[in-house]
């Protein structure tokens, strides 16, 4: 790290701990040549990521919308904000950790719905019921006898 004040590289790191947002790690640095110190912030560099949405139109990664969409589905039921946003956090790991610069909407919401299952069926499918568009209340019914037969199968 090239020091502000001389620009000297010989730079050492003095004391490390978490940015106040936890999401960047501070860094006290302070130069080997003029002994100034100085403060650097390290910040994880993501992937932009593209969603393929259904009709094929793209739109970057938007975190809010997933929120949201969980939100809607856990309302009224006893899923807390922790949990939630645990759930998306996630989720969220495992998109990015897939390297990939395009996504289709559709694994994301498989991959949502998986661990929404778990966490309350209610939500579960309240979120599949708008993401799948059950026409009717047949495919409803059809979706709480998976529920129901998984249920009842020995693990």
């Amino acid at each position: 790290m090239k020091c502000p004040f001389c620009g000297k590289e010989n730079t050492r790191v003095i004391d490390s701990r978490p940015a106040d947002d936890s999401s960047s790690i501070r860094r006290r640095r302070q130069c080997d040549a003029c002994g100034k110190r100085f403060t650097t912030y390290e910040k994880i560099e993501t992937i932009p990521l593209v969603v393929i949405k259904k009709d094929n139109n793209r739109e970057p990664y938007n975190r809010e919308k997933l929120e949201a969409g969980i939100i809607r589905s856990c309302h009224k039921r006893p899923v807390s904000v922790d949990q939630i946003m645990a759930l998306v956090d996630d989720v969220e790991n495992v998109v990015f950790n897939m390297e990939e610069k395009e996504i289709p909407s559709h694994r994301i919401g498989e991959l949502l719905m998986e661990r929404l299952k778990k966490l309350d069926q209610v939500a579960y499918v309240r979120f599949a019921s708008v993401y799948r568009e059950f026409k009717d209340v047949n495919t409803f019914m059809d979706e709480l006898k998976k529920i129901l037969d998984h249920e009842q199968t020995p693990s």
